[in-house]
């Protein structure tokens, strides 16, 4: 139970932290002149990541991605069991950040939730200018770039003890691109939990924000296996 409750926790904060920093002090009107911009946003769900990598990661690999533990599953480092676990721990955890985010919310005067509120994913009319297919191919890209990283620092040959750190700015730098296009998942539970609330179009687009990021993840495990930790055996 200990990584199940490590994974919701980590889940929550990274939701927290990272929705958090833009409906509340991101790029809203709501945010003032001091708003934090795409770069705040940006490292809040980045350090997040930082933070949580290095406090829940010796309990249970600090996932806190279903794309990451479906891909940890197909390179064989995961029961399916925990597999399982770690994902209802993860959309439970992101649920509830954004739940929380909601009542915090609605303590504001006037609050109206937007159609695409509390830091929901998205693309399109309403959104941004950009298409299905745009939308399809940045999140599965980034996705594979970003598995491909944690594989790559959680190798044999990678820096275990930078892991956290390396995998924190790889996500950062996601972000920087992305926010612009989709608002960026990379993980479907982070887009899960805010659209469960915002429902509309923020919920009729959440199967964009599972099937790219979890292709991207399979593809960089069957990249990863096949190419490079095979040419180093």
């Amino acid at each position: 139970m200990k990584k199940f409750i490590a994974e919701f926790i980590g889940t929550f904060s990274l939701v927290l932290f990272g929705c958090g920093a833009a409906v509340v002090a991101g790029l809203s009107p709501a945010s003032g002149p001091a708003g934090i911009g795409l770069l705040g946003i940006s490292f809040a769900f980045g350090l997040a990541v930082v933070v949580m990598a290095y406090a829940i990661g010796p309990v249970s690999g600090c996932h806190i991605n279903p794309a990451i533990t479906v891909s940890m599953l197909v390179a064989g480092k995961i029961k399916g069991g925990d597999a399982i676990g770690y994902i209802i721990a993860q959309l439970a955890g992101a649920a509830a950040a954004a739940g929380l985010l909601y009542l915090v919310q609605n303590g504001m005067s006037d609050f109206v939730l937007a159609e695409y509120g509390l830091g929901s994913n998205g693309w399109g009319d309403g959104y941004s200018e950009y298409s299905t297919v745009s939308a399809f191919i940045i999140e599965t890209v980034l996705t594979f770039i970003f598995l491909f990283v944690i594989f790559a620092v959680t190798s044999k040959q990678g820096n275990s003890n930078m892991a956290g750190l390396a995998i924190g700015l790889t996500l950062v730098l996601i972000h920087l691109v992305a926010i612009p296009i989709t608002g960026t998942s990379v993980n479907p539970a982070r887009s899960f939990g805010p659209a469960v609330f915002a429902g509309g179009k923020a919920l009729s687009q959440l199967w964009l924000f599972v099937a790219a990021p979890l292709a991207g993840g399979i593809l960089a495990t069957v990249t990863w296996k096949g190419v490079f930790e095979k040419g180093s055996e």
